[in-house]
């Protein structure tokens, strides 16, 4: 037993030297078990799935780019440009009607008509942006017949042989006669009408209408006459009696949004002295109505009026003892306006857009009254006043009286009403004149001097007309232009923000444009100006 138990112990100890003298081995890797593998395809439960997430993620990202996207409103950028190219390439045309009318005349209306228009052609000047095409007839009245030369005018001649004589321009009354011509030439017609006449006393006049008249005397009267209905027409009904271009490029005292702001203030230098107030109401109602009226169609006007005190201006003045007065001259006009002392901006709808014009009255102190202004020529001005181009203008009102002033220094006073119209009116030249036009009734041209007629409305017809086209031309270029700069911006910054408030704006400004571009050419002015504030 004992042996085997030895040998027993001896191949149990032979086998374990075996076993670590033999390299380990790794351990084989699971195999797959056939009971846990899948033994069909995958159903739709997983394709849903698939499909869910796919669907969660797309419309997640559809979020995220709306999250980050730019908002533009859409820009009509080819209606913009086309409106810049047409406007830039070629000129806005306003087309003109003129009809000549000689009476006691037995001259061919052809030949006549061929002589006028190349009158006007020579007379014509060239304006870069805006120009005009000018249609005209002729009629020949000799007392028995008339003779009407041929035109492509659409507007046909409304004159009915024999309605007027060489006897109705005898009266010197030339308001009755521009009166007596309105329903000779149909009334209300945009087309311009000269009539020439024979007659011992020559002279020319512009009525306050689309009419003029002409008294030529013996001799060379047609060649006179054709000279004189060329420079009327052309001079006056066209350029609004100006030196420059048909139609001016420089800005009208009109603000950006189309309004015009007139502010009368009445400046009481030295309260101490004296206290002046004025009935600004009637003069309100009774001259500045009609002409805002008038202006209607190129600015929308509103008039303030206040009074100041403790005003003092800013320039010096000198005893004059030949005129017994305090003079100013022409070179301290500068220095005249206060800044400082004249707090005149007061109006709050005037906002930043509208164009401010000051009318100012100044009542000097009794240290220098009465106070003149001594033009550069040593003449006393009439007017007593002068205007600051874009600014506005400024009558100095002189008491009466103000060197033996024995009434109370503190009294308050009233203008009196007298002298306010008369300040008023020089008020109304001075804003023609900030307008373009001149303060005094007459014209004086290369073919003799030509006589205005005043309109009780501050404009005539043919004035409003040269405004409006004037108006239109400078409008629609602007318009243009800053519509083509904003289009050529927003399409250069691809990530720029545009709201839906200037997309409204651009296209109400594009409409408005090509509704006054079809206005102004059609002739309808007052429209075509009304379209662009």
């Amino acid at each position: 037993m004992a042996e085997i138990s030895e040998a027993h112990d001896s191949d149990s100890s032979k086998s374990t030297d075996n076993a670590s003298e033999a390299p380990t081995q790794p351990e084989s890797e699971p195999e797959f078990n056939p009971k846990l593998m899948r033994k069909t395809k995958p159903g739709l439960k997983r394709l849903f799935l698939t499909f869910s997430v796919l669907f969660s993620f797309l419309l997640g990202l559809q979020f995220l780019w709306k999250s980050v996207e730019i908002y533009r409103s859409p820009l009509p950028f080819r209606e913009i440009d086309s409106l810049s190219t047409q406007l830039g390439s070629d000129h806005l045309i306003f087309p003109l009607h003129f009809h000549a009318l000689f009476v006691g005349f037995d001259s061919d209306p052809d030949r006549l008509r061929l002589s006028i228009l190349s009158e006007i052609t020579k007379l014509t000047s060239q304006n870069p942006k805006c120009s005009h095409n000018y249609t005209l007839s002729v009629t020949v009245d000799s007392g028995s017949h008339c003779l009407h030369s041929p035109t492509t005018s659409p507007h046909s001649c409304s004159y009915q042989c024999g309605s007027i004589t060489a006897i109705d321009f005898d009266q010197n009354d030339d308001v009755a006669i521009d009166e007596r011509l309105v329903p000779v030439f149909g009334g209300k017609t945009n087309e311009y009408s000269v009539v020439v006449v024979k007659g011992e006393s020559e002279r020319a006049v512009v009525g306050k209408n689309r009419r003029a008249w002409v008294v030529v005397g013996s001799g060379r009267e047609v060649e006179i006459a054709v000279v004189k209905v060329a420079e009327v027409l052309v001079k006056v009904f066209v350029n609004g009696g100006r030196e420059e271009g048909s139609i001016r490029n420089e800005f009208m005292p009109v603000g950006a949004d189309g309004r015009i702001v007139l502010s009368f203030n009445l400046l009481n230098a030295d309260p101490r002295d004296w206290v002046y107030d004025w009935d600004f109401r009637k003069i309100d109602n009774n001259l500045l109505a009609p002409m805002i009226e008038a202006l209607g169609p190129v600015a929308n006007i509103s008039v303030e009026s206040q009074v100041l005190y403790h005003t003092p201006k800013a320039s010096f003045s000198y005893w004059d003892q030949q005129l017994q007065s305090y003079v100013f001259s022409t070179k301290d006009l500068p220095f005249f306006v206060n800044s400082n002392e004249w707090h005149l901006d007061t109006s709050i709808a005037a906002g930043g857009r509208s164009k401010i014009l000051q009318f100012v009255v100044y009542v000097p102190s009794a240290k220098e009254c009465p106070l003149l202004l001594q033009l550069p020529n040593g003449e006393i001005s009439n007017t007593n006043g002068f205007i600051s181009p874009m600014w506005g203008g400024v009558i100095v009102w002189n008491p009466q009286g103000c060197l033996k002033d024995d009434n109370k220094p503190t009294a308050r006073r009233t203008i009196p009403m007298q002298d306010l119209e008369n300040m008023f009116e020089v008020f109304t030249g001075q804003f023609r004149q900030l307008f373009g036009f001149k303060s005094v009734n007459i014209y004086a041209g290369a073919s003799g001097v030509w006589n205005l007629l005043p309109s009780e409305r501050g404009f005539t017809e043919w004035e409003l007309d040269v405004l409006s086209r004037q108006h239109t031309c400078f409008n629609l270029h602007s318009c243009a232009s800053t519509l083509g700069s904003l289009s050529r911006l927003v399409q250069s910054l691809p990530r720029m923000i545009i709201m839906d408030e200037i997309g409204k704006q651009v296209k109400f400004s594009l409409e408005a444009a090509k509704l006054a571009q079809s206005n102004a050419s059609n002739g309808v002015y007052e429209s075509s100006a009304a379209r662009l504030p």
